[in-house]
């Protein structure tokens, strides 16, 4: 079609997506707009797939149009025509809009593009530095979008479930105060008050308790948080979490709300019904159950406990073990399972002297003695009596640690979760939650000599008098103090964590005192949330879960790159943008600040 000086210029944007027509729109005259998924010549009569983020149509070039010749891939183009129904044999059921095309009478060439870097139209591996580099091309490949619709429509999906709670969500601070405990922070010069700095938030947690110090007794925020941390699979330095905090509870009210939060979000968002309430097991449970704190337990394997066995038996491994005070656990693989000799000295050998053991111990298991190298010490009824003391049968194979607790449980929790990936023992397509409670309330340090929190200094003590008052802050008794922290665990990943919290400012200075802060640090950092919590502060607690983590896990995913719209390497780069980034030295020195590197290696 021609146009003349007189014409005027006919509207080029759409009156459908290009997932949206079927056969009742056939005869309808439409106008699609999208990108050049396809192309196919058919002698001078062009088939052209036109995707968007809606799905793809076939729409049909006839030889008037002198510009389908130079249509290339992801060409933005806009066509108006006819919908016309295909022929029986020509329908595609593998698409939407597989019984219809259009018969182009119009065609826009819109913009063009360059040649893509790796192919759009399929699903082929691309190096994984190409699809960050060119990460808007890589967000037009149609999985990776459904993936971001996913995401969106699960977070609204919470954000309803939170509101029909009568819940409230409030925006926090993103320039806020350094802090002393958890991961480096992030920090941002100050222009106008030179020397000084602020800090991007690891989380909103003292916003959020000053919130219930206010009164606004039930908050929610899909919060923005930052950590200068080494990631991993599950990690970026930016991440984005959903926060909550409530005022007059305790555990249960807690996970009640979550609990049903989280069935109206699947139910809202994917259509799947989970079952609540989720089952609660304590910290020291799930570790001497499984010998993690955040267990998958869609499969058994669980650990059990051989040191009464070894304490009586000749293996001097073993005996040791028992008399410096440690523990002896096995783990026990049916013999189903099918775990040879080379298996176990090579794969799990290896699994445990990563995980700070000398070796492993094994046995297969047999009334006889068995086979393995503790076969010698399980003579007669030494073979009976340990078989029956961790539940073994004949020709099951035994894997034994020993050694301090968090070693042994260490130990074995790796080999468990190995043994359930390699022989796939979890079943797929199933979401199960536990709750895991009562962490402890510090860990010790050994090279700094002092007290850490194990969740953050603002957790609740189960015991309010933390062992008494003449319990100090380097005193052993700490270490066997439990906390109010609970973790909410899916398929063995930890999707959040939250904590009754401290209200009451002398429970909250003596924290701070066992951590190593003191009266004049106290002030400096957190003065303003002591102040606050002098002023009639309610019984208050909360949780956050990691909504990127728990979106890519609702999509049976791994990793969270492919829920994250632009994500950083391990190296915490963009590559894309190429940050971080050397910076003008002018502004440097608006905001105060000389960097110690020399401008070779910058």
């Amino acid at each position: 079609m021609t146009m003349t000086a007189h014409q005027p210029k006919l509207d080029w944007r759409r009156t459908h997506t290009c997932g949206q027509l079927r056969k009742s729109d056939v005869g309808s005259s439409v106008t699609l707009n999208g990108w050049v998924h396809a192309r196919r010549d058919h002698g001078g009569i062009y088939f052209v797939d036109l995707r968007d983020r809606y799905g793809l149509t076939q729409v049909v070039l006839g030889a008037e149009h002198k510009d389908a010749v130079k249509l290339g891939p992801e060409f933005t183009i806009s066509v108006h025509g006819k919908v016309v129904a295909r022929d029986a044999a020509n329908i595609n059921k593998e698409r939407p809009t597989g019984e219809v095309e259009v018969i182009v009478d119009r065609l826009e060439i819109l913009s063009r593009s360059k040649v893509p870097p790796f192919q759009i139209d399929t699903d082929e591996e691309v190096a994984l530095e190409t699809r960050l580099t060119y990460r808007y091309l890589d967000l037009r490949r149609p999985n990776v979008q459904k993936n971001l619709v996913h995401r969106s429509r699960f977070i609204n999906a919470m954000r309803r479930a939170f509101e029909a709670q009568n819940f409230v969500e409030v925006e926090t601070p993103i320039l806020t105060k350094a802090t002393p405990e958890g991961a480096r922070d992030y920090l941002v010069p100050s222009r106008v008050h030179p020397g000084e700095f602020y800090a991007l938030p690891q989380s909103p947690q003292i916003f959020k308790q000053l919130l219930m110090v206010s009164g606004l007794d039930r908050y929610f925020q899909v919060a923005r948080c930052f950590r200068d941390e080494d990631l991993r699979a599950d990690r970026q330095p930016e991440f984005t979490q959903l926060d909550m905090e409530m005022s007059f509870v305790e555990e249960d009210d807690i996970f009640k709300t979550w609990e049903q939060v989280l069935k109206a979000t699947f139910k809202d968002a994917m259509n799947v019904d989970i079952q609540t309430p989720f089952p609660r097991m304590s910290w020291i449970d799930a570790m001497e159950r499984f010998g993690v704190d955040k267990p998958d337990v869609r499969f058994g394997l669980e650990l059990s406990e051989a040191g009464e066995w070894a304490a009586t038996c000749e293996f001097m491994v073993f005996k040791e073990a028992i008399a410096k005070g440690g523990r002896v656990k096995a783990l026990v693989v049916p013999a189903k399972l099918e775990l040879s000799r080379k298996d176990v000295e090579d794969t799990l050998t290896c699994i445990a002297k990563a995980a700070g053991a000398g070796g492993l111990a094994w046995w297969k298991a047999g009334k006889e003695g068995g086979v393995g190298p503790l076969a010698r010490f399980c003579k007669g009824e030494a073979a009976a009596s340990l078989m029956k003391a961790i539940g073994a049968s004949e020709g099951d194979m035994c894997l034994f640690a020993a050694g301090p607790r968090n070693q042994v449980w260490r130990v074995l929790g790796d080999i468990r979760t190995h043994l359930g990936k390699r022989f796939a023992l979890a079943q797929q397509g199933t979401w199960k939650f536990t709750w895991v409670t009562e962490f402890p309330m510090f860990e010790w340090d050994a090279d700094s000599k002092r007290w850490f929190s194990a969740h953050h200094p603002f957790t609740a003590p189960r015991d309010w008098d933390l062992g008494g008052a003449d319990v100090g802050p380097q005193d052993p008794k700490l270490g066997e103090l439990f906390s109010r922290a609970y973790d909410l665990v899916m398929n063995g990943w930890e999707l959040g964590s939250g904590s009754v919290r401290i209200h009451k400012t002398d429970v909250q200075q003596r924290i701070f005192d066992i951590l190593g802060i003191g009266a004049e640090e106290q002030q400096r950092k957190f003065g303003f949330l002591l102040e606050a919590l002098s002023f009639g502060a309610p019984p208050h607690a909360g949780f956050a879960i990691g909504l990127d983590r728990l979106t890519a896990l609702s999509l049976g995913m791994d990793n969270i790159r492919d829920v994250v719209a632009f994500p950083k390497t391990t190296s915490a780069a963009d590559l894309m943008c190429g940050a971080p980034s050397i910076v003008a030295p002018e502004q440097l020195t608006e905001v105060h600040i000389k960097t110690a590197v020399p401008p070779a290696k910058a």
